[in-house]
């Protein structure tokens, strides 16, 4: 779905923190929303949690940055952190490329699915980002 020229896929749940979460049987990957990577820009480094890490719902777990912002990463849910993107080391701009694909930053083994009630979804997400848009016009 596009909201306002900002891709939203309708089967992902929405932090906000910026970040989306696509669950995967147990477990979730988490990437940063197109809003938050085009209002970042070029994202030039990241910095994400190590693998084997334990998160909590809503961390900080890790950074990412362009030339001039700094912008702060959270863990959408709880769990153990299972993999990182190695691509983005290399490439941190997979983020803006592709940031629902490509772009994605790390996979967490989640605890407790009832977790996922906290983010928004469909119309709670929508109404959500457009909220953010109108505050950062």
């Amino acid at each position: 779905m596009n909201v306002e020229g900002y891709g939203m896929p309708e089967d992902l749940y929405y932090d906000k923190g910026f970040m989306w979460a696509r669950v995967d049987g147990s477990n979730v990957i988490v990437g940063l929303v197109d809003f938050a990577q085009k209002l970042a820009g070029d994202i030039s480094y990241v910095e994400m949690p190590f693998e084997g890490d334990e998160v909590k719902q809503g961390d900080e777990v890790g950074t990412v940055e362009t030339g001039k912002w700094v912008g702060k990463l959270y863990a959408p849910v709880s769990g153990k952190v299972l993999a990182t993107n190695e691509k983005l080391y290399d490439d941190p701009t997979l983020i803006n490329k592709d940031c629902y694909g490509e772009g994605w930053i790390y996979k967490i083994g989640m605890k407790d699915s009832s977790e996922l009630k906290n983010l928004d979804q469909g119309d709670a997400a929508v109404a959500w980002l457009k909220t953010q848009i109108g505050e950062h016009r």
